[in-house]
C-alpha cells in the first residue's frame, strides 16, 4: 500500500461510524480530575478505553501510579520495532474539567455524545478525548497500510490530571526518563487558529496565576456612618490592579514585559489571522500592546488578565464598606520573561506605588517554551500536513495558551510539535463543549500522513543528521505545573 491508502483508511474510520462509537463510549466516562480527588473513573479510563486498542496495535502498556497524593494515574505505552530505530514520543490526557451538568443547553449533556450538524457535543470531545481518539485511529490506519510496521518506535504517555495542573507529571517523567527517551515529540492538544485549516505549533506561552488581596479589617462597616474615614479595600485593590496595566490592557510593569519580538517569530506570525470564525468574539480594537498585530499580541507578547474580583456581596449589595477585597490575576508570558520572580517583581512595584498593604500570592505557575522556527522539524511537519490536507497550515512558534510542554522540551530535551484537532470556539472547559466533524476527519488524514512520513527512509530530519540542533528555547529549566 501507499501513503494515500493510509489516509483513505483513516478517513474510513470516521466515515463508517467507528470513530463516533469509540468517542461516544469515552465521553460517557466521568473522568473529571479537578475535584481534588482521583476517582476510580480515571484509572478505569486507561485500563478499559486505551489499553485494549493500544495492545491490539502492538504496544506494551503499563499503568503507573501518581507519586503525588490525590493525582490520577499515568499510562506509558511502548511499541518497539527495533531498538536501533528512532523513537517518537506522544502525549494525551483522558481527564476532563468539571461537567457543569446543569449549565448545558437543553438537549445536551456533558456525558452524552450528541450530534447537531457538524458539531459533536460532549465533555472531552475537544479536550482531549476526541484528539487522542484521532491519533489512535490514524496510527491504526498507518499500521494496516504498512503491514504492521511503522519504521520507527513509538511511546505514548497519557495522564489523567492535566485539567488539575498535571500533578506528578514532572516527577513521573523524571523517574521514567529512560523509558521515555525519544528523538521527537509529536502530540495533539489545544485549538487550531481557525477551523478552516490545520495548525502546527511548537511550544506554548507560560502562565502564572496570582492574587492581590487587602485585608483591611475583620468585618464590614456601615458606609453612611464610616464612609470617608475608613479606607475601602475594594477601591485600593482596583487602583493596585490599575497600576499593573492601563485602561487598554497594556502592561505597565517593565519587568513583566517580554523581550523584543525576534524577526523569525514576527515572520512566522505575519500571515496569521486571529478571529473571524463561527462563534469567535469580535476583537477589541486598540486593546493590548500598541503597534502589534493581533497574532503578535496573542502569541508573541505578555498579557495580564483579571480573572475575578471579590468584595462585599455582589449578588445582594448592602450599604457597607467591605472588610477585604481580592483580585485574582494571571500573567500569560513568552520565553525570556522572569516569571519565577513574579511575586518579588509585583511586590516591589506595589510598594513603590504606595500599596504596601496589598498582599501578593502566586497560586499556580508553568513555564513557557518555544521551538526555534528554523528547526528542521518545522518545515518537515508543515510540508507533510499540507500534502495530506491540501491546505498550508498556520505555523505558530508557540500556542497562546499553556500546556505542560516544558516537561518534554526541557526535562526530556525534545523538539516538540503539536497538531491540534479543535478550534477556538469549541467551548472547552465550558458548557456545550464540542468538536467539528470536518476538522476531525481532516485531522485523521493529517495524522496518518505524519505517521506515514516519519517512517519514510531519507525524508526526516533524524535521518539527515539534524535531529537535535539545540534550538529549543525556554524560559527556565525549573520544574513547574501549569494551569
Amino acid at each position: 500500500m501507499h501513503r494515500q491508502d493510509a489516509l483513505a483508511l483513516a478517513s474510513a474510520y470516521f466515515d463508517d461510524g467507528r470513530f463516533f462509537t469509540d468517542l461516544q463510549r469515552r465521553v460517557a466516562r466521568r473522568t473529571e480530575s479537578d475535584t481534588g480527588t482521583a476517582t476510580p473513573a480515571l484509572g478505569a479510563y486507561l485500563h478499559e478505553e486505551l489499553v485494549p486498542p493500544l495492545t491490539a496495535l502492538g504496544f506494551a502498556c503499563e499503568v503507573v501510579p501518581n507519586p503525588v497524593e490525590g493525582g490520577g494515574p499515568f499510562l506509558i505505552a511502548r511499541r518497539v520495532e527495533d531498538p536501533a530505530l528512532p523513537t517518537v514520543l506522544s502525549y494525551g490526557h483522558g481527564d476532563v474539567t468539571s461537567g457543569q451538568d446543569a449549565h448545558w443547553r437543553e438537549g445536551l449533556g456533558p456525558w452524552t455524545l450528541t450530534v447537531e450538524g457538524e458539531r459533536w457535543y460532549g465533555r472531552g470531545t475537544a479536550d482531549n478525548k476526541g484528539q487522542h481518539t484521532v491519533n489512535i485511529g490514524a496510527l491504526a490506519a498507518v499500521l494496516q497500510a504498512r503491514d504492521g510496521r511503522l519504521g520507527y518506535n513509538m511511546t505514548l504517555l497519557v495522564e489523567m490530571g492535566e485539567e488539575a495542573a498535571s500533578p506528578g507529571l514532572h516527577a513521573v517523567c523524571e523517574q521514567q526518563r529512560d523509558t521515555l527517551r525519544a528523538d521527537l515529540f509529536l502530540a495533539c492538544d489545544g485549538p487550531r487558529v481557525s477551523a478552516a485549516r490545520p495548525t502546527l505549533f511548537m511550544g506554548s506561552r507560560g502562565a502564572v496565576n496570582f492574587s492581590l488581596r487587602l485585608r483591611a479589617r475583620s468585618r464590614a462597616y456601615h458606609s453612611g456612618n464610616w464612609g470617608g474615614v475608613l479606607a475601602n479595600p475594594t477601591t485600593r485593590i482596583a487602583h493596585a490592579v490599575a497600576s499593573l496595566l492601563d485602561a487598554r490592557g497594556r502592561i505597565l510593569v517593565e519587568a513583566l514585559r517580554p523581550p523584543a519580538i525576534s524577526q523569525g517569530v514576527r515572520a512566522a506570525l505575519s500571515a496569521i489571522t486571529i478571529g473571524g470564525g463561527d462563534g469567535d468574539p469580535a476583537l477589541s480594537e486598540g486593546w493590548g500592546e500598541p503597534g502589534l498585530s493581533s497574532a503578535e499580541c496573542l502569541m508573541a507578547w505578555n498579557t495580564i488578565e483579571v480573572l475575578a474580583l471579590g468584595a462585599g456581596s455582589p449578588q445582594r449589595p448592602v450599604n457597607a464598606i467591605p472588610g477585604e477585597a481580592v483580585a485574582h490575576c494571571q500573567l500569560r508570558f513568552v520565553v525570556g520573561t522572569p516569571w519565577e520572580r513574579l511575586a518579588e517583581i509585583v511586590r516591589a512595584h506595589l510598594d513603590a506605588q504606595g500599596f504596601e498593604d496589598v498582599e501578593v500570592a502566586v497560586t499556580l505557575a508553568g513555564a513557557a517554551t518555544r521551538l526555534d522556527p528554523d528547526n528542521p522539524w518545522v518545515p518537515w511537519a508543515r510540508d507533510s500536513i499540507e500534502r495530506s490536507s491540501g491546505h498550508q497550515p498556520d505555523v505558530l512558534p508557540n500556542l497562546a495558551g499553556s500546556l505542560p510542554n516544558d516537561v518534554f522540551a526541557e526535562l526530556l530535551g525534545l523538539p516538540t510539535l503539536w497538531v491540534p484537532h479543535s478550534y477556538p470556539a469549541c467551548a472547552q472547559h465550558a458548557p456545550n463543549e464540542h468538536l467539528l466533524a470536518p476538522v476531525v476527519r481532516e485531522g485523521l488524514q493529517v495524522m496518518a500522513g505524519l505517521y506515514w512520513d516519519l517512517g519514510e527512509a531519507g525524508s526526516t530530519p533524524w535521518l539527515t543528521g539534524a535531529l537535535r540542533p539545540g534550538a529549543v528555547l525556554h524560559s527556565s529549566p525549573t520544574p513547574a505545573v501549569h494551569p
